[in-house]
């Protein structure tokens, strides 16, 4: 699990609960993106919430999963705030 820390004790990762992410002080989540099919029965990842782009099609929603959560590691650093 990758955590970023802010200059200004901010703090933005993908959520997971491999830790207690409140032990860390006050939460505010919000969505990063949405896996969902499509009219053809395969699966996108849409990262827009956080300035992404479109991945897919992929043929099965594990996939697509996968995938996200790949582009969000490795895009932690310039995610879009969502708020």
């Amino acid at each position: 699990m990758k955590i970023l820390f802010h200059a200004d004790g901010t703090a933005i990762t993908v959520y997971t609960e491999a830790i207690d992410l409140s032990e860390l002080g006050q939460l505010s989540i919000h969505r990063a993106s949405h896996v969902e099919p499509d009219e053809n029965g395969t699966w996108e990842a849409d990262l827009s919430p956080v300035g992404g782009p479109l991945l897919g099609p992929y043929a099965t929603r594990s996939l697509a999963l996968s995938e996200e959560q790949a582009w969000l590691d490795a895009h932690l650093n310039q995610l879009k705030k969502t708020h």
